[in-house]
């Protein structure tokens, strides 16, 4: 029976013509695969280049095992590196700046303001803008980095709650955990659905001293109150690898080639020799030990034994090409982060004007993906776990405020990008503002600033201005007579 179903599945016997399955013929080591594609071959060229190239899964590829080599590599570098070091603190100061600030939408007027003032309140309270720029530096140096929603009695504000980052380490599956119906993956619970429903939260980091044992001492905590923040760059995968992974053997040979170049110039520097003679081998010279040394005083003539002579040892020091092989390095390490060079080596000398605003751009969109994502993540439940707390006070917010269950809508703004030249983005503003392609809200959230709020300060300086005589024409005419001023005294400079 057996031989017959497997006739019929390869296309039953010869001379039926009997259509039927056929099975792929996977290929074996030692034979060549047929593709039209270049890339699919495997030739005695390439093959050391791909002979790490696997099949394993988003997360069977960023295993415990691997993750955990890959954080202890990254925060060595960053620790060591300055230019590693300065990339990852950019980076974070340039996402998260001096921290969101909360705009709500709703109809009422009054309950936002008050909104706006008491969450603003907490998080100076709790330093979350410190503690989010602390997040984003360990999402890229680890991969992720975990935030867990508790109550701290120690906050100077109404709302007790805290936010209290942890690292990645401490995030992982206790042995023996069984766990019954559901899938688990390093620490973290998931549904049938591939939702976090629970985390495993180490109650000791397994880098303390004498946390041997710390996997046996665990809570496991609900999915609602813990943050997760990492980037998942495949499909299915649950756990982050360090943003600079890809960099890091660049790190190493921009060290290693800078020692390299340092210990080259010393030694061209030291008065370093080597004793030779150019005397036959029958002939007799002075006795000298192989080997031996001799001292030698600075700013002294010496003499030789006889038959033997002094070379100096002449290293070379590539001078003129350590700085593009740093700049090399440098660009390409950089853009795993869309980081232009300049910012990433601290340096724009060889930038004009143009150059640097265009490289800029792409910097500044992947910020604003990161702000977005952050605020997604992180502040969306923050927000809405401070409401959760703030409605249980009694009198604490207003009454339409009041309800569990409604979604009140509301935005986050962020520090806005310094223009270089503020004369013309303040004249291509006003165009943009003359001929309505734009509107106020757009131009102050560009700089990180409340629309409403900036008016009625507006507002009130101008009040003032009029109640102690001072014109706002005037104020204006005699900007305005400074610009051309110094637009003279520039063309003369010229001239």
């Amino acid at each position: 029976m057996l031989r017959r179903i497997r006739e019929w599945m390869l296309g039953g016997s010869r001379g039926q013509g009997r259509p039927g399955f056929r099975f792929l013929r996977l290929p074996t080591p030692g034979s060549r695969l047929r593709a039209k594609y270049d890339a699919a071959q495997t030739t005695y060229e390439n093959r050391r280049h791909w002979v790490h190239a696997d099949h394993l899964s988003a997360n069977a590829a960023a295993s415990a095992e691997v993750r955990r080599v890959l954080r202890s590599r990254a925060r060595y570098e960053v620790a060591n590196n300055s230019y590693a070091k300065g990339i990852v603190l950019t980076l974070a100061n340039y996402v998260v700046g001096t921290g969101p600030r909360l705009q709500m939408l709703t109809d009422d007027s009054d309950a936002n303001r008050l909104i706006e003032k008491e969450f603003a309140r907490w998080a100076k309270a709790v330093g979350l803008a410190h503690k989010l720029r602390t997040m984003r530096i360990a999402q890229c140096e680890s991969g992720e980095v975990f935030s867990l929603l508790a109550t701290n009695p120690r906050i100077n504000a109404p709302v007790q709650l805290d936010l209290r980052p942890i690292e990645a380490d401490q995030v992982a599956s206790p042995w023996p955990v069984v766990h019954n119906g559901s899938n688990a993956a390093d620490g973290i619970v998931l549904d049938e659905f591939g939702n976090p429903i629970a985390y495993y939260v180490l109650k000791r980091h397994p880098g303390d001293n004498g946390a041997l044992h710390s996997g046996l001492d665990y809570d496991l905590l609900p999915a609602d109150s813990v943050i997760h923040l990492f980037r998942a760059e495949r499909p299915g995968q649950v756990r982050g690898i360090p943003e600079i992974t890809s960099s890091l053997s660049l790190f190493a040979m921009l060290r290693r080639y800078t020692l390299a170049v340092l210990g080259s110039a010393e030694q061209a520097a030291l008065p370093s020799g080597v004793i030779y003679t150019d005397a036959p081998a029958d002939t007799e010279a002075s006795e000298v030990e192989p080997l031996d040394t001799v001292e030698m005083d600075r700013g002294t003539w010496m003499t030789m034994p006889f038959g033997w002579k002094i070379g100096q040892v002449k290293a070379e020091q590539p001078t003129t090409v350590y700085g593009d092989f740093k700049h090399e390095v440098i660009n390409e390490i950089s853009r795993c982060l869309n980081m232009p060079f300049n910012i990433a080596a601290g340096n724009s000398s060889g930038y004009n004007y143009a150059s640097g605003r265009l490289d800029h751009q792409a910097f500044f969109k992947a910020i604003r993906i990161d702000q977005t994502y952050l605020g997604d993540v992180v502040l969306d439940r923050v927000f809405k776990a401070w409401l959760d707390e703030a409605v249980l006070i009694e009198g604490y917010l207003p009454q339409s405020m009041r309800t569990l269950d409604t979604e009140f809508p509301h935005q986050w703004f962020w520090d806005g990008f310094e223009h270089v030249d503020p004369a013309k983005e303040a004249n291509a503003q006003a165009t943009r503002l003359a001929s309505n392609t734009t509107t106020l809200a757009a131009e102050y959230a560009k700089a990180g600033l409340d629309w409403e709020s900036e008016l009625r300060q507006r507002a009130r300086e101008i009040a003032l201005m009029r109640e102690l005589g001072l014109s706002t024409e005037q104020a204006q005419s005699n900007a305005s007579t400074d610009e051309e001023t110094e637009d003279e005294d520039a063309v003369a400079e010229a001239a």
